[in-house]
């Protein structure tokens, strides 16, 4: 059968559509294609906050950036002498004002001990119970933590050690009831530095078997020191830490005037990025 020839507008048609599909075709190629060309470069990104860097972690307050860095040893100790970790960090934290104390800075004295007739090593003066106190200098902080462990192996903090090392309440009762501070908020405030930070995450349980050999070891060690304890006097007396409990229409210029201690170390001891204080916001006011 002979076939009939195609009309002359059914070929324009066909024609026509063909072009059209082509053109969207090449279009969709062209603009999915990347503009390497005329593309902006990009800027250079910053850090951002929780990267560890050699100076701490960015966007971490200063107590965070010395938990960071002391966890391990604090660690450490606490598997050797049972001394809560969460306890010896929120001690630190007081004490060394965060590490950016003088003390800390200069000596990495983080817990205060002072000089003894036995003590060899070096020495710097500080205004402390006295002008001119003599402060033990240590050639590193680690080596500070492991002398704060050894410090409280004396007979009138025995009885914490037979308490469990992850009962960082009973350890920090127990620090006041022996005169370790002066502050009568010194337990509330080591409680309420671990519970803020989670310190006590970092401290560990430990079975009836490992309690009593770790007890047997540490107690025979403050045995043993409690001759020397009798020929000295005491290493380190009472830690008075000042801290100030902000009111109303309080300023850091006030708070500074009233202690004596400069806006920057205020704002340096107590991790502060601005000036303003809140009712019943806590102060280290003393470095």
């Amino acid at each position: 059968m002979k076939r009939k020839p195609c009309p002359v507008k059914y070929i324009l048609l066909f024609v026509t559509l063909s072009i059209f599909t082509s053109s969207c075709s090449l279009l969709k190629k062209e603009r999915s294609a990347p503009l390497t060309q005329t593309a902006p470069k990009s800027p250079v990104s910053k850090p951002a906050e929780g990267v560890k860097t050699e100076s701490g972690t960015l966007g971490s307050s200063p107590a965070e950036n010395y938990i960071n860095r002391f966890k391990n040893i604090a660690i450490s100790e606490m598997n050797s002498a049972g001394i809560p970790a969460s306890i010896t960090l929120a001690q630190g934290i007081l004490e060394s004002g965060s590490g950016n104390s003088r003390l800390a800075l200069e000596a990495n004295n983080h817990f205060g001990i002072k000089c003894t007739p036995d003590w060899k090593g070096e020495s710097i003066k500080h205004d402390d119970d006295q002008k001119d106190d003599c402060f033990r200098v240590y050639k590193s902080p680690e080596e500070s933590f492991r002398d704060h462990s050894e410090f409280l192996k004396r007979k009138r903090y025995a009885a914490l050690f037979e308490l469990d090392k992850n009962d960082y309440k009973g350890w920090a009762a127990g620090l006041k009831e022996a005169g370790y501070a002066t502050n009568p908020r010194y337990a509330e405030l080591l409680i309420n530095l671990i519970e803020r930070y989670g310190l006590n995450h970092f401290d560990r349980k430990e079975n009836e078997r490992e309690k009593i050999k770790r007890e047997d070891k540490v107690l025979t060690e403050i045995a043993a020191n409690i001759p020397q304890e009798q020929k000295q006097e005491i290493v380190k007396n009472p830690v008075a830490m000042k801290i100030y409990e902000a009111r109303s229409g309080d300023t850091l210029s006030s708070v500074s005037r009233q202690f004596s201690i400069s806006i920057d170390d205020l704002k340096k001891i107590n991790g502060l990025a601005s000036t303003n204080l809140m009712p019943g916001q806590l102060l280290i006011v003393s470095k």
